[in-house]
């Protein structure tokens, strides 16, 4: 039952953090970005890169891959998606031309270099991250047992959520970004720098990712493709818990990381996600404009 909990909690946690992004990204900006999945796995091969050659483990890792991906993303941000505010359908199809973009290049770099460093052994690019070995030894405590890594994920995203509301509903810039969310327009017209802080929303919420990709790495192989399907589940729990909510956000990821993780260890994996789809599917029915979401005036 504990390993239930664990791999259940700890799903639910990196499924928070993609979506996190998404979530601000979306609400802030008007951007469904389909390449957040391969900023997630920009952050992983992150840490496998620091590992191979600069000997960084996990914990100097994920700082690096925050930055990695937040800057990644403020670059695509800055080239790209400002030029297509406005234009839901345009941005769509362009961060959807990034994605297959940087999968591509990761796939011919990591078979030759990356970035000029010529990386034995990587193939194709499939890869595992090292995980310390302290943090992969069970625990039991008083008949329970604790899996250390998977309660990493978990405090770590806890941290890093308890870090967003604070900058969301604690700061000016949060302040900003949530008129921005009400009417772009209106808080133009107040003197907000909308195009200022919607690059630095969308750097933070790529550097979420970043991080998410990190932290999955730990027990998923890291490879070109990993990003995608981690992408769908994020929109999924964006969709569930509405969009710019943050409570909504963390109830969603919380329900759907639990049903995949409980059905998973029943079943199976394919089981587990057509069960998450068919209860989106109810929920979306059941309350169209998610679990939560800012109330129209």
């Amino acid at each position: 039952m504990s390993d239930i909990i664990f791999i259940g909690l700890s799903l639910s946690s990196i499924l928070l953090l993609v979506a996190l992004g998404l979530s601000i990204t979306y609400g802030a900006m008007g951007v469904i970005n389909m390449a957040h999945g391969e900023l997630v796995m920009i952050g992983a091969y992150t840490a496998v890169l620091a590992g191979i050659h600069l000997g960084l483990n996990l914990f100097f890792a994920l700082p690096l891959a925050f930055v990695t991906s937040g800057l990644l993303g403020l670059l695509i941000e800055r080239v790209l998606i400002r030029r297509l505010y406005g234009r839901i359908i345009d941005t769509l199809l362009a961060t959807w031309g990034v994605a297959i973009v940087l999968q591509q290049l990761v796939r011919l770099e990591f078979g030759l270099s990356f970035f000029g460093i010529h990386v034995e052994g990587l193939g194709s690019g499939l890869q595992n991250m090292a995980v310390p070995a302290f943090l992969t030894q069970p625990v039991d405590i008083a008949g329970f047992t604790l899996q250390p890594y998977r309660s990493f994920i978990i405090v770590v995203t806890l941290l890093l959520t308890g870090l967003t509301w604070w900058l969301m509903y604690r700061t000016p810039m949060g302040a900003q970004v949530r008129a921005i969310m009400r009417n772009p327009q209106i808080a133009a017209a107040c003197g907000i720098d909308v195009r200022r802080v919607s690059a630095l929303t969308f750097a933070y919420g790529s550097g979420l990712a970043g991080v998410a990709g990190v932290l999955l790495a730990g027990f998923k192989t890291v490879m070109p493709e990993m990003g995608a399907s981690v992408v769908v589940d994020g929109f999924l729990v964006v969709v569930v818990g509405g969009v710019g909510s943050l409570l909504g956000t963390v109830l969603a990821a919380g329900i759907l990381g639990q049903i995949n993780g409980v059905v998973a260890l029943l079943s199976n994996d394919i089981i587990a996600r057509a069960v998450v789809f068919a209860v989106v599917i109810g929920l979306i029915l059941w309350r169209p404009r998610g679990l939560f979401s800012f109330k129209s005036r």
